[in-house]
């Protein structure tokens, strides 16, 4: 199967895009990701079948886009899948929990750490917002993208404050 790329400069670093020969979004990936995908030999450049989702992700960067509106195809167990189309409905702006999302798709408690696993193995870093999901004590636990990141993304959606500036020293 060929497999399409481009990539998308961004505020949080360049984004790997990959779409299968349709031109559905198969994976958005960030340098240093925990299983990212990283450019392959024969993979096709062709950036005509991401400008929508360059478009989106420029809209999103700015502060005016707050839901994607993309094709996609992603290729994971059942149990994924249920965890990634639970963190699809997480909206911009929010956070949940691993045991709220495990809730969400009638799992046990005890499921969790799964979750966590499914949620670590999302392909579609920002556009599938893995970002929202945060400890059960609020604290911001891992994120395949590196945690810099999940604070600029939960920042720019207003979850998080900005950083103040230092206060002026007298002279």
């Amino acid at each position: 199967m060929s497999v399409l790329w481009s990539r998308f400069d961004s505020p949080v670093g360049p984004l790997l895009l990959t779409a299968d020969p349709a031109g559905a979004l198969t994976s958005v990936s960030v340098p240093g990701q925990k299983n990212g995908l990283v450019l392959q030999a024969g993979w096709r450049h062709e950036p005509a079948p991401f400008r929508a989702a360059e478009e989106q992700l420029a809209a999103y960067f700015a502060g005016e886009l707050k839901e994607f509106r993309l094709e996609f195809s992603t290729a994971g167990s059942e149990f994924r899948e249920r965890v990634w189309a639970a963190l699809d409905s997480v909206p911009y702006g929010a956070t949940t929990t691993y045991g709220e999302i495990a809730t969400r798709i009638g799992a046990s408690r005890a499921a969790v750490r799964a979750v966590g696993g499914a949620i670590g193995a999302n392909p579609l870093l920002i556009v599938r917002p893995c970002h929202r999901v945060i400890g059960a004590d609020g604290s911001l636990t891992g994120y395949a993208g590196g945690l810099e990141r999940k604070v600029q993304l939960l920042t720019l959606e207003g979850v998080l404050r900005p950083p103040s500036a230092p206060p002026a020293q007298a002279l």
